[in-house]
């Protein structure tokens, strides 16, 4: 794996879990998988056990001259990772935060440089590379048309997580690896940008020197193919579409699983759903609302545009004016609009002891919020996977979701799917408006009152759905032997 993130040493979304999760399942069935990750400054250092320097003295080609780098090795529960650590003026990882940078595409261009020179130097020969992302798009670039005759068999696994973050830059970008024939790389057949003239696209330079690439849900492969959800990437997509396919993400059922979970005050199955309510009695606690009869809905998740925030921010007043409680579990960039718009909304429900919004996001406190919360709200205006739905099913938390991506393939209505009644999940709305959000919210807020014992049903259903990734697993293992032999 070479990835910007791994969980939970470095995350700030569901690429990091399914990093960690897919790896874990990669090795349980007899393979062995190691990561190549930044080492950030602001990683979980707790979470990385016997860190130390393996490869002091890696130079790595950049701008002409060799920057010196050293790489780490240690254990992310488990999960052996190598971290490439460069001692450059421009200080690429050593940062208040992962990204979020002016200059991100050139530090992961190097962070793609390094990683593949880490592999010469080491004489490491994986069958497999499995980038992720727009940060690692430069990695089946390189090893095509730098690294081919000293790593001959390997072969590349791409995954696009997010198809609205490409790494659209310069031709300087490619020069600083190495990669110096403008006239060569920025051709619309290879890393030539579709709507910026001149431009290089690192996602598109993935999809392109890849041996197979994925998304994260079929349904978010066909949105990306035929539904207008490519970005500008249609074309490139349409071009390799024989290399191309959707593979749902999982959960890992060892890290989010209130039958063994140990960040929450009362672990519980779907046998024994009654111990989930000490955890709501908590979650209460520690968001200071007052203990009364009714609902708790939450959200959990970035505080980004994708995520439909107008549409949270609505769902939030119809629940308190519905008699219900709202907690809010997100994280956003410092100064951007809409963090600015919830801090503003956090202060003025500062005294309402219905709502609590936490503003910077907490694995641990994500543990509470999915066990204790009766409702999840996840209205993205596009969502390729969706693990939070995915996660708070798990935790019996029934998700109200907007059919978008992924959750067209986990979600299944209560009252309106053609799916049978205990495949039922939870709640589904189209329209991205208020009133989509209100049409679900009002159905599901209707049975928790008047239905209780439906209800129940209802989260029992969702927490014997099996998201795990046991067949992810196996899906990537038969990507895998498929370019291995092709």
């Amino acid at each position: 794996m070479i990835a910007p993130e791994c969980a939970p040493a470095a995350k700030t979304g569901g690429l990091g879990d399914v990093v960690f999760g897919l790896s874990r399942e990669l090795e349980i069935r007899g393979n062995t998988v190691e990561i190549i990750l930044p080492k950030y400054t602001t990683m979980r250092y707790d979470d990385i056990w016997g860190l130390e320097p393996v490869h002091h003295d890696l130079w790595v080609p950049w701008h002409g001259g060799a920057a010196r780098c050293t790489v780490w090795v240690g254990f992310v529960h488990g999960r052996k990772c190598f971290f490439i650590e460069p001692h450059v003026a421009d200080n690429f990882f050593g940062r208040d935060r992962l990204y979020g940078y002016a200059d991100d595409i050139e530090r992961f261009a190097f962070f793609s440089k390094a990683a593949l020179e880490y592999l010469l130097q080491s004489g490491k020969r994986p069958d497999i590379l499995h980038c992720h992302d727009w940060h690692t798009g430069l990695v089946p670039v390189l090893l095509c048309e730098q690294y081919r005759s000293a790593l001959p068999d390997q072969r590349v696994c791409y995954t696009i997580h997010n198809f609205r973050h490409q790494g659209v830059t310069c031709s300087k970008v490619l020069s600083a690896t190495g990669l110096g024939r403008p006239e060569h790389f920025l051709h619309a057949d290879r890393l030539g940008d579709d709507t910026y003239s001149g431009s290089a696209n690192l996602l598109k330079g993935g999809v392109v020197y890849s041996n197979f690439v994925t998304t994260v849900s079929p349904s978010h492969a066909s949105e990306v193919q035929w539904g207008g959800a490519d970005f500008g990437l249609a074309r490139a997509l349409g071009t390799h579409q024989g290399k191309f396919g959707g593979v749902l993400n999982g959960v890992d059922y060892d890290v989010w699983n209130p039958e063994v979970d140990r960040l929450i005050p009362a672990r519980y199955s779907a046998g024994d759903i009654e111990r989930k309510y000490e955890n709501k009695r908590a979650l209460r606690n520690r968001f200071w609302l007052q203990d009364k009869w009714g609902p708790i809905v939450a959200y959990v998740g970035r505080l980004d545009e994708q995520k439909g925030m107008h549409l949270v921010h609505h769902a939030l007043f119809y629940t308190l004016a519905h008699g219900g409680q709202f907690v809010l579990l997100g994280d956003g960039f410092h100064g951007d609009k809409i963090s600015s718009h919830f801090w503003h909304l956090k202060h003025y429900l500062n005294d309402n002891p219905d709502c609590h919004l936490e503003i910077g996001y907490q694995e641990e406190l994500a543990h509470l919020v999915y066990a204790g919360a009766d409702l999840v709200v996840v209205p993205s205006m596009f969502e390729p996977c969706g693990l939070a739905p995915l996660t708070a099913m798990r935790y019996g938390t029934v998700p109200v979701v907007r059919a978008a991506g992924g959750m067209i393939d986990t979600v299944f209505d209560r009252d309106y799917s053609p799916r049978p009644p205990w495949e039922r999940n939870g709640y589904v709305f189209h329209q991205a408006d208020n009133m989509g959000v209100e049409s679900a919210l009002h159905r599901a807020l209707g049975l928790w009152y008047h239905h209780p014992a439906e209800f129940r049903h209802l989260m029992t259903s969702s927490m014997r759905s099996d998201y795990s990734w046991a067949r992810p697993g196996q899906d990537y293992l038969n990507i895998y032997d498929y370019i291995r032999h092709k």
